[in-house]
């Protein structure tokens, strides 16, 4: 029986569609749906290129009802991943899914992460720090931005004359390598 995922995603959605391409010819898993706050957001097209069914929803919906876990629990969801998705995941959804939900955040944690740390935020902080490396941190998710236990970190060098496009360039290339992988690893404890 495969273990289904469940994606939220704000902007572009790249990582997600690069977990929705691995999912597609995984014997573990399956992207069962992807969830978005941002009904202009190119996740939504990623989705429907997938055939896999999306659902945008508001503030309101997010924070003050249960819609969102009774959606999640009626598709039988095991993991919930987010995959550049910018809210705060209130309380109520981190005790319906505990220690079920993961993120991925372009730096390596603890440092450069909380509130507003996302994104391009991220590379510049990074720049301006002159710092010698960056990475990746895949974690699950509590009720603070960025500070949940630690899955996966992997590194890159920065070399000196590397702009704000090179870091985020490099810190794509090791998302796209190691999050899908990271997924597929969890799903397989699951199951055990």
């Amino acid at each position: 029986m495969k273990k289904r995922i469940a994606i939220f995603a704000s902007g572009s959605g790249s990582n997600a569609q690069k977990v929705m391409e691995h999912f597609k010819r995984s014997a573990d898993g399956e992207v069962a749906l992807i969830l978005t706050n941002n009904a202009e957001s190119y996740v939504l097209q990623r989705a429907d290129n997938f055939e896999i069914p999306a659902h945008v929803f508001d503030r309101h919906e997010f924070y003050e009802t249960d819609d969102i876990i009774r959606l999640l629990k009626n598709l039988q969801i095991d993991l919930i991943v987010l995959a550049g998705f910018l809210w705060l995941v209130p309380e109520s959804l981190l005790k319906a899914f505990p220690n079920k939900i993961i993120n991925i955040h372009p730096a390596l944690l603890p440092k450069y992460g909380g509130k507003g740390m996302y994104g391009d935020n991220v590379h510049k902080a990074i720049l301006a720090n002159k710092e010698e490396e960056s990475g990746i941190t895949i974690h699950f998710v509590n009720e603070h931005f960025d500070e949940g236990e630690i899955i996966h970190q992997s590194k890159f060098k920065i070399e000196p004359g590397d702009d704000l496009e090179m870091v985020k360039f490099k810190g794509q290339q090791l998302e796209h390598a190691n999050f899908a992988k990271v997924i597929e690893q969890l799903l397989k404890k699951m199951k055990s």
